[in-house]
């Protein structure tokens, strides 16, 4: 098996395109949220399946690291939004050590994008708004609920499936309590553009009172 698995690891190759987008960072704007929109744009146009998933680090209370792919809900003058039952693993690590990272993967466009900061809730009418505004199957996943615990068999999560999207198509507006819409407030953006020559830009927001500053990173 190992022996498999190495081979297949070496024939893969990393950003097989035809041509790698150009990033001058003496050209980046001053807030790190205008150009996450820009790059995030361009990653949709250039066909990126799933631009909007990220990983979401978080860490519990011996300080050992999770990470999980989640959905970002948006991007605004509070920092990126996410959405999760406050009752799940992540929910229970942010509640108590409300600190989290996130990491963008666009390999059509050998781009990443790192954030990290402080997490806070949201207010639950905001977070009732978020969950009201996505899919029915979405809503009916929500109610399901009992995020991240000990399921006995699969038979059972069917069943609870099947019930709540009955109640999803009856109820559009059905309230889910442990639903919670975070917002990760960057002190840190990570901007890293790749180079087939391997000599890729990273560029680091840090920021400083209300303002940002820039700097260049070895990569």
């Amino acid at each position: 098996m190992g022996t498999d698995l190495d081979e297949l690891l070496k024939s893969l190759r990393v950003w097989d395109l035809p041509e790698l987008p150009r990033f001058d960072p003496r050209d980046a704007p001053a807030d790190p949220r205008e150009l996450f929109t820009s790059w995030f744009g361009d990653a949709v146009a250039a066909g990126q399946v799933e631009p909007h998933t990220m990983s979401l680090a978080t860490a519990d209370t011996d300080g050992l690291p999770d990470v999980r792919i989640v959905m970002l809900h948006g991007v605004d003058e509070r920092g990126w939004l996410f959405a999760s039952h406050s009752t799940s693993r992540k929910g229970r690590q942010l509640a108590a050590l409300p600190y989290a990272a996130l990491a963008f993967y666009w390999p059509s466009r050998a781009r990443q994008v790192r954030v990290r900061g402080p997490v806070r809730t949201l207010d639950a009418q905001e977070a009732r708004a978020d969950l009201g505004a996505r899919s029915t199957g979405a809503l009916a996943a929500a109610l399901v609920g009992r995020q991240s615990e000990p399921l006995t068999t699969y038979e059972e999560l069917a069943r609870a499936s099947a019930t709540a999207w009955e109640r999803a198509a009856a109820e559009p507006d059905a309230a889910v309590p442990s639903w919670a819409l975070y917002a990760l407030d960057p002190r840190e953006v990570e901007f890293f553009q790749g180079d087939t020559e391997r000599r890729h830009v990273r560029l680091r927001y840090v920021r400083e009172g209300d303002g940002w500053t820039q700097e260049l990173l070895w990569p």
